[in-house]
């Protein structure tokens, strides 16, 4: 990125410039009054005044980007004069000298609880509610958004701004905001239908968390280009003779699937870049239908297009008569075009074209514009009033608050039937336990499994609408810490965590006492900073887990020496000495034993933690060339990949855990991996697998899993591989063994 160069005359024309864009939008989006253009123009000088001098890290004038956000809201969502004031103002409170009342004897009440919604917290309420900053920020913007769902509209402009700039921060800012944005965000925009800001925002997560992969994406559908051509004079060409034909008025737009897009279906699907069959699609928006005709007149286009060209059966959807959770209606079908490939059409109206693109929000502007024109239900303001309607309780942590808010955004509902013929709603992927859950907590805390259409299933049982649940119990079960992954639903994971909170409790006595007497025998004295250490070095999260495991004998008083260094030392024979090397470690030699100690630090830190021994992540798995970054655990570092899931989830919660982690140069490093294979089943096709990886690759296997069905086999292998080269040289050659289908790294 190339260096800024202040030159204040020309960045004031270009302010200037920026805002007399932005009033040209605000006017063009509908006609202004006076009092409206009046108060936009006062929050411009306000927000110039206030944010003079001040530069964002690129260097470019602060202002700028309260100008960009506003932008964004009104060309990208539609938002309106109230929307754009906010926008402009909505980081003076937080950056500068001005207050809440200012905004609020100036601008009116709205404008300055917008602003406030979208205005961080300050560090005293942190200490006193979490440690989670970014949590305590997420509650405050969910509880602010079900009062005025502007504070979401505009805090998801904010973000696709920040991340549209994103190339200025330093690289750990950079992975948590796009964690940030992966983790609440992108599902938010998700629910309220914003589909091109969610798409952009995907764009820019994967660019910065994934790049490789980014990338190849990228190159294979700029690849393309001459086959989009090829398209639009073979599909859309005749299309339009079709539809002229049958004097429909109509607008034709086309697109190329997202990198992101792609990526996920290549993973979720399975398939190769080349089998993706909706790279292309082709958008026929009907004009000027009358709400009541709608859906005949998308199905009479449907049968011109089935008539011309084939289709594919299994990529229908009817989107209109069963719309979206988030508005979202159309009709698509995939067609073959005469060069050979799939493409996927949506024949929607203008109307559902507005709610395609701004999902629940083209609702929300339209009764906000039109407030006196008696509507339908709103599907927006009954999605926040049952958010409000759940988050009544502020008695959750702000990180089970958030999470308990996730799971309404993105998850499906399944509709389950009790024996008595009572309808339980719950998300998709429900088991056993959050059936039980969801009836009564204490039949949840005794459930050992149910009878699911008459048949007897384990609590961890995946349920499907229509099932007919009976729940079994007995008295003598009672949850465990297992029992927290065989749910879906927060409520049934909190109440599994109260119960288990309660029961450490009853122990918490026990602990202090056996503590006492452990620290008594080794003559240690009972203060907090030892009790800090003891924390630490067990990797406790609080002082409870750590009395319970004392008084159950998970922390014995051998344990607690070993962390105070008081620990006695083994017996043993004097006369084996000189040979101690040949048996320390299992049999490991001298020379041998120092490139494991050089191998336990295999990465560079921050200086502040470089003391802090590091882990490779068991659930990403990363190899020496990965990008990779630091975890802050308890009293060690836990090393992942840039784009693994945990670590993205912990940093958008925990930003102030994240350390700078690379691996060093020149080591020669051997690290446990693990690939899934799928293949056509035939005779010595392991024998083949296992002398390439072996023999070829020179490689060592932990172990192999392997299992055909219906001619087809699927497994997993555990390697060790030096570099993610390596690995990537390993994946391409085992996919030429003849019936492999399918390799991919876990």
């Amino acid at each position: 990125m190339s260096e800024y160069v202040i030159d204040e005359v020309r960045e004031s024309a270009e302010i200037e410039s920026r805002f007399g864009e932005l009033m040209q939008a605000c006017r063009a989006l509908r006609p202004l009054n006076v009092e409206e253009e009046d108060s936009i123009m006062r929050a411009y000088q306000m927000a110039r005044k206030a944010h003079s001098g001040a530069r964002r890290r690129s260097g470019e004038p602060y202002i700028l980007h309260p100008i960009s956000v506003a932008l964004i809201a009104v060309n990208e969502v539609g938002l309106g004069p109230v929307a754009v004031v906010s926008a402009l103002l909505h980081d003076v409170v937080e950056d500068t000298d001005i207050t809440l009342d200012e905004l609020r004897m100036i601008f009116g009440e709205r404008v300055a609880a917008i602003v406030d919604g979208l205005t961080k917290i300050d560090d005293v309420m942190l200490i006193q509610q979490s440690e989670s900053k970014q949590a305590e920020n997420y509650r405050k913007i969910l509880l602010s958004m079900c009062n005025d769902a502007y504070v979401i509209f505009l805090k998801l402009c904010d973000r696709l701004h920040n991340m549209r700039t994103l190339d200025a921060m330093p690289d750990t800012k950079r992975l948590a905001i796009a964690s940030e944005t992966s983790y609440l965000y992108i599902p938010l925009a998700h629910r309220l239908g914003l589909y091109n800001i969610k798409t952009e925002l995907e764009e820019l997560v994967m660019r910065y968390t994934n790049p490789e992969k980014y990338a190849e994406i990228s190159a294979k559908i700029a690849a393309t280009a001459g086959t989009e051509q090829q398209l639009k004079e073979c599909l859309t060409a005749p299309m339009r003779r079709m539809l002229d034909e049958a004097q429909f008025r109509y607008t034709i737009k086309t697109r190329v699937k997202s990198v992101y897009s792609c990526w996920k279906k290549m993973e979720n699907k399975h398939v190769a870049f080349d089998e993706i069959f909706d790279l292309y699609a082709m958008r026929i928006i009907l004009e000027g239908v009358e709400p009541e005709n709608e859906k005949e007149e998308c199905f009479k286009v449907y049968a011109l297009i089935s008539e011309k060209f084939p289709t594919n059966p299994n990529r229908f959807r009817d989107w209109i008569s069963h719309p979206k959770n988030n508005g979202y209606e159309s009709l698509q079908t995939t067609v073959m075009t005469p060069i050979g490939r799939w493409v996927e059409i949506q024949i929607r109206t203008e109307r559902m074209d507005v709610i395609a693109e701004k999902g629940m929000a083209a609702h929300f502007l339209y009764k906000e514009m039109h407030p006196d024109e008696p509507t339908e239900s709103n599907p927006m303001e009954e999605w926040l009033q049952q958010i409000r309607t759940q988050l009544e309780t502020n008695e959750k942590s702000a990180l089970d608050f958030v999470e308990e808010f996730k799971e309404t955004l993105y998850t499906k509902e399944i509709y389950l039937f009790t024996p008595q013929g009572k309808t339980i709603i719950l998300p998709s992927h429900s088991t056993v336990l959050d059936f039980a859950y969801a009836i009564h907590t204490d039949l949840g805390h005794r459930c050992i499994g149910a009878k699911v259409n008459a048949r007897p299933v384990a609590i961890d049982k995946r349920l499907h609408t229509g099932d007919q649940v009976q729940v079994l119990t007995s008295r003598t079960i009672s949850p465990d810490e297992s029992w927290i992954d065989k749910c879906r639903t927060s409520r049934a994971k909190e109440a599994i965590k109260d119960f288990l909170r309660t029961k450490k409790k009853a122990s918490v006595d026990e602990g202090k006492k056996r503590l006492e007497q452990y620290f008594s025998h080794l003559g240690i004295k009972d203060t907090s900073q030892n009790l800090g250490q003891l924390k630490r070095y067990f990797y406790q999260k609080s002082e409870i887990d750590l009395y319970y495991d004392i008084a159950t004998g998970k922390i014995t008083e051998k344990n607690v020496a070993e962390c105070f260094g008081k620990a006695r030392p083994e017996p043993r024979l004097l006369f084996l000495d000189q040979y101690k090397d040949l048996f320390a470690d299992g049999g490991i030699g001298k020379r041998d034993k120092e490139n494991v100690v050089e191998n336990h630090q295999p990465f560079l830190l921050d200086k502040e933690y470089a003391h802090l021994p590091t882990e490779t992540a068991p659930c990403c798995k990363p190899v020496p060339g990965d990008n990779v970054v630091g975890i802050v655990e308890g009293g060690r570092i836990m090393v992942h990949r840039n784009n693994c899931h945990v670590a993205m989830d912990e940093m958008a919660t925990h930003e102030n855990h994240i350390v700078r982690a690379k691996w060093r140069a020149g080591e020669n490093l051997t690290m446990l991996t693990g690939i899934s294979l799928t293949a056509i089943d035939r005779k010595r096709m392991l024998q083949d697998i296992a002398r390439l990886i072996s023999e070829e690759m020179e490689l060592n296997i932990r172990a192999i899993t392997l299992e055909a069905s219906e001619g087809v086999g699927r497994g997993i292998i555990m390697l060790y591989v030096n570099n993610v080269e390596h690995l990537n040289s390993l994946i391409e050659k085992l996919k030429t063994i003849d019936g492999v289908e399918d390799v991919r790294r876990i």
